[in-house]
């Protein structure tokens, strides 16, 4: 019927492919994340949450294309660049050059959260931007992790001589540690050390997560909510 000449028996039988395949993948993201414990390959159990809700992606298709992001930079990349000057090279090329950027005006569309999504619409929330920048970064061998903020999300390149932090959802705006605890105090949060630690692959899905519950409560679409609640309870354990 996928086939069929009649385009209404083709989209119904879409419809019930399209159902299972999304049952199959529920089952395996909720197996994924009951079985890891807290550092798991961030980018498999994305590409798992998103399969999800879009059981047809290309993920092959979406890791070249980072792939060829990665090479490109690498090509701009000065060889004695310092952390700031690979900053300033990374931001031009995906703030710039690609245009990536923070959806402002729709903040709270459920496509911001998924990476698929992110990469064809060059939009997305500031975790999903920092992992697009963490994984880029990870290609080039670079030391970026994921910072979880209250509130907010912003990736780390730390090394033996630097340390500087990137707001990947305001184009890469560039901070220093003393930027980031000044938005602790100014958001009434404690000066907690673990607020300025990278964040395990566990903690980023359970944020990612949370952050879809919370779109679909507000959207009203129960069964979302309902699916969501399960992989925080397995995430949570």
């Amino acid at each position: 019927y996928l086939l069929n000449d009649d385009p209404l028996l083709r989209r119904r039988a879409r419809g019930i492919v399209d159902h299972f395949a999304r049952q199959k993948a529920d089952t395996d993201f909720l197996s994924f994340c009951l079985k890891q414990g807290e550092e798991f390959n961030i980018e498999d159990a994305v590409w798992r949450l998103v399969r999800t809700e879009y059981p047809n992606i290309n993920e092959q298709a979406y890791q070249a294309l980072l792939d060829s992001y990665a090479s490109e930079l690498k090509q701009r990349m000065p060889l004695d660049a310092g952390g700031e000057q690979i900053v300033a090279t990374i931001n031009e090329f995906l703030f710039s050059h690609l245009g990536f950027r923070g959806n402002e005006e729709n903040y709270y569309d459920p496509d911001n959260s998924y990476l698929n999504r992110v990469l064809d619409k060059r939009l997305g929330n500031p975790i999903s931007l920092s992992l697009v920048y963490i994984w880029i970064a990870r290609r080039l061998h670079l030391p970026v992790a994921g910072i979880g903020l209250p509130g907010h999300f912003v990736c780390r390149l730390q090394t033996s001589r630097e340390e500087l932090y990137i707001d990947a959802f305001n184009s890469g705006k560039l901070l220093t540690k003393v930027d980031c605890v000044k938005y602790l105090l100014q958001t009434n949060h404690t000066l907690d050390e673990g607020h300025l630690a990278p964040v395990t692959a566990r903690r980023v899905m359970l944020r990612i997560c949370a952050n879809l519950h919370q779109i679909y409560t507000m959207l009203e679409k129960p069964e979302h909510v309902a699916r969501f609640q399960r992989y925080l309870v397995a995430l949570a354990k």
